[in-house]
């Protein structure tokens, strides 16, 4: 049984961008259908997120938009749609305020918002809420915002499973409803994909679970195109134990620069300078010498209990430290941590992806009435993520990707997409029910997530790359049989199937491109290409034909001298 749905916009993804999606395009008019395959707003990056916010807000010492454009392209590696990184820093402002009227409550001194100097910017540009709440904070607002719509219809649990293209434009999607595990049909005139990321797809992740790379995949299959696939951000002070519940396990980066967190090897000494980046007491290594070291030191076999290093704030008094962390001291005791006596264990951890969909600067992809948001959008940070980008990416692309969607929606033609979809439907059906032979999907996803971390993590060579891409090959080819659970409401191993089916297609991206890009770029770091090439100083492009992946060269996208 199959049920049939119509609306003006589609929005698959419902975190910050997808939310902010939403609300956009009911303002400017549009019916609107918002999905999650978990709860609406309350899953994706954003409501993890507890650090700041780019924006030139000039609250803290004078500031324009330009000069946040100008770190975000030294970022960026010479890789940034300048076109697209100026759209975030010139709009980013108008977000902080309009998040500011709804009610967010960005920390203050005095009449004025408080701004932090994160690295890579030039001066105080970061906003935030206090003691790690800018996510749960932002989250909560846009979920009030959406509530406020009568034209927004919420649908949490619904897996979207395909896009629906006909006449060569996106018409809507096919889904599996999670909880009683029907399949739905949605026709749209426009469709917005704002899924988030990637980065669940490594076992070492600061990612919600539901960032597997959903809706680049789902953009790949329907013909549209990703760029930057081989660039994926990975923080080296990840926090990997003792357990930390409810909190972002990159919380640690902040008070490490403020305070002077040590770090240390599993022998309690400090080691940053064997490998050319002394510390002198203070946090000054940047976070890529940071990740080699930490790398290294636990290859040769000096790391902490679980597979780390060691982040000692035992030097700090515990006035400073409650200075720093205030009501975050007594969560961390709550979980047995106690600062004052303890270190913890880090290990870089995938957290951010900067490749995505290739879009324009109305966020259309190359698939007409196809748009995409958040992080789900490629190019606009280049080769790295400038610190504070994040959410203003999603505030600013979500926005953008709304009004564009609700634009198109009045001159496009309603269609009935049953025939289209029809392909589809006989997918889902055909997954559904098997019993099936060896691995589950659940271990094949761990499986993959191993892959990832091990051999196109923070640091590839050709050999790792083609050990990767030869385990992906073996996945996939083992896809059609594992076993997918015979019940239909919260069939788990189902929703891991699509799942799964999605992350094989996008890891093969990723370690396609980067196999390709012989050189060290960014987050794209090769130990056999250990240099930057300025040959290389060009976008990668994938597009998906006749099930196999190509790439093309794509040239950067520069601003004219008189708009920047």
């Amino acid at each position: 049984m199959s049920q049939y749905l119509e609306t003006d916009v589609l929005i698959i993804g419902a975190g910050g961008a997808g939310m902010y999606a939403a609300i956009a395009a009911a303002e400017a008019g549009a019916r609107v259908l918002l999905l999650d395959k978990s709860l609406i707003g309350r899953s994706g990056a954003t409501v993890m997120a507890q650090m700041t916010v780019a924006a030139a807000i000039g609250e803290e010492e004078p500031d324009d938009w330009r000069f946040h454009l100008k770190d975000t392209i030294a970022a960026g590696r010479g890789l940034v749609n300048e076109p697209l990184a100026r759209i975030l820093c010139e709009t980013g402002p108008d977000r902080i305020w309009q998040m500011e009227e709804w009610g967010v409550g960005w920390a203050r001194k005095g009449n004025h918002i408080t701004q932090a100097h994160a690295p890579g910017h030039d001066r105080k540009r970061c906003v935030y809420v206090d003691f790690l709440n800018t996510g749960p904070a932002s989250a909560r607002i846009l979920r009030n915002q959406v509530r406020r719509h009568d034209t927004i219809r919420r649908i949490s649990d619904l897996f979207v499973t395909d896009l629906v293209t006909q006449d060569g434009r996106a018409a809507g999607a096919v889904a599996l409803h999670l909880e009683t595990g029907q399949a739905v049909t949605i026709a749209a005139k426009a469709t917005v994909i704002a899924t988030g990321g990637l980065t669940s797809m490594y076992s070492r992740n600061s990612a919600s679970a539901n960032m597997g790379g959903d809706g680049f995949a789902l953009g790949l299959r329907a013909g549209a195109e990703l760029i930057d696939m081989e660039f994926v951000q990975f923080f080296p002070i990840g926090h990997l134990a003792p357990r930390l519940i409810g909190m972002d396990p990159i919380m640690w980066d902040p008070f490490r620069y403020k305070l002077g967190g040590r770090l240390l090897n599993g022998d309690m000494q400090e080691f940053t300078q064997n490998y050319g980046a002394p510390e002198d007491g203070k946090y000054v290594v940047t976070r890529d010498a940071a990740t080699y070291a930490i790398v290294k030191e636990v290859a040769a076999g000096r790391g902490s209990p679980h597979g780390g290093a060691w982040l000692s704030f035992e030097h700090i008094p515990d006035e400073d430290l409650r200075a720093a962390f205030g009501p975050v001291i007594d969560r961390l005791a709550a979980a047995g941590i106690d600062l004052t006596k303890m270190p913890i264990e880090v290990y870089p951890i995938a957290h951010y992806h900067m490749g995505g969909l290739r879009v324009d600067d109305s966020l259309a992809t190359s698939i007409a009435n196809l748009f995409a948001a958040g992080e789900a959008v490629g190019g606009a940070n280049g080769a790295n993520r400038l610190s504070g980008n994040a959410i203003t990416e999603a505030f600013v692309f979500g926005e953008l990707a709304g009004r564009s969607a609700a634009a198109i929606a009045p001159n496009a033609a309603g269609m009935d997409i049953r025939d289209a979809a029809a392909p589809f439907l006989a997918t889902l059906e055909g997954a559904s029910g098997r019993p099936g032979q060896g691995p589950s999907p659940t271990a094949a996803i761990a499986a993959l997530q191993t892959i990832l971390q091990q051999d196109v993590g923070p640091f590839r060579t050709a050999e790792s790359l083609n050990r990767a891409i030869a385990g992906i090959t073996a996945l996939t080819a083992a896809l059609p049989d594992m076993p997918t659970g015979t019940q239909a409401a919260f069939n788990q191993q189902l929703a891991d199937w699509f799942g799964l089916r999605n992350m094989l297609l996008v890891a093969r991206s990723i370690a396609t491109a980067a196999l390709a890009r012989t050189e060290s770029r960014g987050a794209h770091q090769r130990e056999d290409y250990p240099g930057l090439d300025e040959a290389w100083t060009y976008n990668q492009v994938l597009r998906l034909q006749g099930g196999e992946i190509q790439l093309a060269r794509g040239e950067v996208r520069r601003l004219a001298p008189e708009e920047a």
